[in-house]
Formats: C-alpha cells, sequence, structure tokens
C-alpha cells in the first residue's frame, strides 16, 4: 500500500509532539477568542492566514468552542474550560434546536457533550444543575436530528442532509454520535399520537444505509465500483423511497472520491462500533442482533479504511479527491512519495488525513480488543504514522501570525471557496476549524493512550472488551 506504515512508533513516542502542537494550540485559541467578533457569526476557514466566515451553515461553531474543551483536558489549564464553558452556555443554544441541517453531533457533542463527558469523568466538579443542562441539550439535539427523516423503499430510513429529504450525506455517520448520546440518556423522539421513536433504531438504520449505498465494497454495482471508495451524495425518490443515483457536492464528480467524505466514513463507523459494543444484545435483537449490525458496520469501516490507505501518499496524506482532473499531472508515482502541498495542480487536505488518523486508530484498536491483533495493529500504526506526519511542518502551523493550527485544508473546491494566494495554482496554507479541531482531537486520543488515562469516547468511558 503506498502509505508507509512505521510499525516502531507507540503512542508515548508522539508525546512530544503532542505537547508542542498544544502549546501552539494554546496561543491560537486565546488569539482567536481575543479577536474574532461575535457578529461575524462563525469562523470556518483561513483566507492569508486569518478565519474568515461562510454563511452556508454555522456548522463549525461547535469546533471553535469545543476546541478549548480539548485544550482543557489535554493540559489541564482551567481558563480554557471557563472559556469552553461561557461560550456554550452563550452561543449554542441555536444548535440544539436546529431543524435545519444533520451537523448536530459536530455542534452539540463537541461542547456539551465534552463538557458532560469531562463531569463523567470527575474532571469537572459535581453539579447537578450543570449536569442535568448538559443532558437536556443534548437529548433536545439528538431528537431534533433524528427527526431529519426520509424513509426509503425497505422501510428503514436515514436522516436526510440539508439539501432535502433526498439527499443521504456520508459525512452524517459521525454526526449521528449525537442520536447515540441521547439514547444512552434515556432519550426518544416523541412523533404523531404520541409515538415513541427510538434514537437507537434510527442511528442504525442511518448507519446501514450509508453503509449500503454511500460505500462501494466492488461487486459491480456500476461502472465505478472500487472497493472502499465513498460518494458524497446518495440521492432518492422521496416518492417511492427508492436509491437512484450517487452525487457529489464538495468532491470532482460522483464518480470519483473526495477525500474528506472518505475521513467521515473511516471515523464514523468505527465510533459507532465503539458505542454499540456497550450495549446489550438484548437492546440490539430488536433491529438485526449485534451480529448483523457489527458485520456491516465493520465491513464499510474496513473497506474505506483499505482504500485510504491505497490511495494516499506515503506519509498518509491524500489528495483532495482521488479522482481529480489534474492528477494526471503530477509525476506517474506521485502515491510513491511524501505528499506536496505546494505541487501545481491539485491541493491536498490534510483535514481528511485528521479525521481519517482517528478513525484508524479506533477501527485498530477495535479489532485487537476482538481479537484481530495483526489487523489491528496495522491500522492503530497506520492512524499513528498519518498523526506523526501532521504534528510536524509543513502541516503544523507554528507562526504566531497565523491563527490556524493545521495547514494545507481545504474547504470546497468545486465552489472555488479556498483562497489561493499569489504565485500558487492551487489552494495550500490555509486551515478549517474542522481541521484544527481534529487535529486536537486526534493528539488528545494519542496523549491519553500514553498517559495511561481513560481511552477517549464521544459517549464517556471506555467500550468493553
Amino acid at each position: 500500500m503506498p502509505v508507509r506504515i512505521d510499525n516502531s512508533l507507540t503512542p508515548r513516542r508522539l508525546v512530544p509532539r503532542i505537547e508542542r502542537m498544544f502549546e501552539l494550540s494554546a496561543a491560537k485559541t486565546l488569539a482567536l477568542e481575543n479577536s474574532w467578533p461575535a457578529e461575524r457569526g462563525t469562523p470556518v476557514f483561513t483566507v492569508k492566514g486569518k478565519y474568515a466566515s461562510r454563511g452556508w451553515t454555522e456548522w463549525t461553531q461547535g469546533f471553535q468552542f469545543g476546541s478549548a474543551i480539548l485544550q482543557f483536558d489535554a493540559t489541564g489549564e482551567e481558563r480554557f474550560l471557563e472559556l469552553g464553558r461561557r461560550r456554550t452556555v452563550e452561543r449554542m443554544a441555536s444548535h440544539v434546536s436546529h431543524i435545519g441541517v444533520h451537523d448536530h453531533g459536530f455542534n452539540n457533542v463537541s461542547t456539551y457533550g465534552n463538557l458532560l463527558r469531562l463531569m463523567q469523568e470527575g474532571r469537572l466538579d459535581w453539579n447537578d444543575r450543570e449536569k442535568e443542562f448538559y443532558e437536556l441539550a443534548l437529548k433536545t439535539s439528538g431528537a431534533v436530528q433524528a427527526a431529519r427523516w426520509t424513509r426509503i423503499a425497505d422501510g428503514s430510513g436515514f436522516i436526510h442532509s440539508f439539501n432535502g429529504p433526498h439527499s443521504l450525506f456520508v459525512d452524517t455517520i459521525r454526526s449521528c454520535r449525537i442520536l447515540a448520546v441521547a439514547h444512552q440518556l434515556g432519550h426518544v423522539l416523541m412523533g404523531e399520537q404520541d409515538a415513541r421513536i427510538s434514537l437507537l433504531q434510527r442511528l442504525i438504520e442511518h448507519a446501514k444505509n450509508t453503509a449500503r449505498y454511500s460505500i462501494y465494497y466492488g461487486e459491480g454495482r456500476d461502472g465505478y465500483d472500487v472497493r472502499g471508495r465513498t460518494a458524497h451524495e446518495a440521492v432518492f425518490n422521496v416518492t417511492s423511497g427508492a436509491f437512484r443515483c450517487p452525487n457529489s457536492q464538495q468532491g470532482y464528480s460522483p464518480f470519483t472520491t473526495w477525500t474528506r467524505g472518505l475521513a467521515w466514513a473511516i471515523c464514523g463507523f468505527p465510533e459507532e462500533l465503539e458505542f454499540l459494543a456497550t450495549l446489550s444484545d438484548a437492546e440490539l435483537k430488536p433491529f438485526g442482533g449485534r451480529r448483523d449490525i457489527e458485520k456491516v458496520l465493520l465491513r464499510a469501516a474496513t473497506a474505506t479504511s483499505d482504500f485510504y490507505l491505497e490511495n494516499s501518499c506515503t506519509d498518509g496524506i491524500p489528495m483532495w479527491d482521488t479522482g481529480a482532473p489534474h492528477l494526471h499531472r503530477l509525476p506517474a508515482n506521485y502515491l510513491k512519495r511524501p505528499a506536496d502541498p505546494y505541487n501545481d495542480w491539485e491541493p491536498v487536505d490534510s483535514s481528511a488525513a485528521a479525521i481519517a488518523a482517528q478513525g484508524l486508530y479506533r477501527l485498530g484498536r477495535y479489532l485487537r480488543d476482538k481479537g484481530s491483533s495483526k489487523a489491528g495493529r496495522t491500522y492503530q500504526q497506520a492512524g499513528l504514522t498519518i498523526a506523526r506526519t501532521l504534528l510536524d511542518e509543513p502541516y503544523l502551523s507554528t507562526a504566531a501570525r497565523h491563527q490556524g493550527l493545521l495547514l494545507h485544508s481545504v474547504y470546497h473546491r468545486p465552489n472555488g471557496w479556498d483562497y489561493i494566494a499569489p504565485g500558487q495554482s492551487v489552494p495550500n496554507g490555509e486551515s478549517s476549524m474542522w481541521g484544527d479541531f481534529h487535529l486536537r482531537e486526534l493528539a488528545l486520543l494519542i496523549l491519553r493512550e500514553a498517559r495511561g488515562e481513560p481511552y477517549l469516547t464521544f459517549f464517556g468511558g471506555s467500550p468493553p472488551k
């Protein structure tokens, strides 16, 4: 495989790089807080090294304030906890009840969810009223997300994207964490005639349909069916519920693989497997049973992970799309060398690497816990290898004047939203709020492992072995 996996890496060996990253992160978090006016909305990505907003949806605000909470988790510095707490209370309420987006897990697990987790871990002083506040926010957010439901021909369904009821986004698999947390808190979605709708059922059905329609398995589904590649969007006929076609909003085409969408799948499926491992067989039996559910999700997780490792450069960094139109202009063996973010033809996407690295590490740990030590070790070491790349230049942003933390992130190449510097022909050197957050989250995951601290999960506590 093109990614050159370093089997000698351990979480402890990455600690010096992680500590350096969190030192840089502290200054950048405070600088953005002190310079960003609330009336500008949410910072999304940088332009000339300064964060800018983009009024599409406010899907990155949870990453902004969640980053301060992760900073506290890693360093114990109380000022970051208070910053994250204060801004969550002041500015995140609208995200809890937002009926127009599929991004509840991104915004609200990153803020309310992390705060509740820290309280459960004993890192915050126990306060029943504060705990109930976080729980209410997470319950409400989970139900609102679950209400974005499209029923398909076989009677199951999916959580539709902000494009409308016809649209299943691969991204949403990671945002479904909010359904898991709300279910864990004992919540349900109330429907017509007081119907009690299981959030766990909707989570499982959405995950299965994402695996079925967004992921390819090399079985001849269409002329571009390569095992492990993803479609950003699956389009359905909302009258009949029939699947119609793949599509792509942020990738190059429906028949190529946008690597950040691929990364969301790589990260989202293992996280859901970790969560399902905490549930009893009796809880899962009404929805197909543990064996069936885990088989579907694990198949998707391993296929997408293998595709990523085969289609990224040797240092673990992918191009923004595996079928981008000018890849043929790169050297014929461009995947057999470290990525060049300053090439003249197509951008890389470091944010995809940060998301995928966490997913690879989680998948590896999950497989090792299940007894598949060889495969598990391969994925875990791949995650550590990519993390090492991202925690150093040219990806780690060391300049104080640059507000971003992770360089060479790409937002929306088809729409031309990414800044291209003078003298460059493709975007590079810029950051995104999701890229910065996921680098911090990846680093925290590894740091906790190195310190022998509890394994980091979105639902709190280690999954049972």
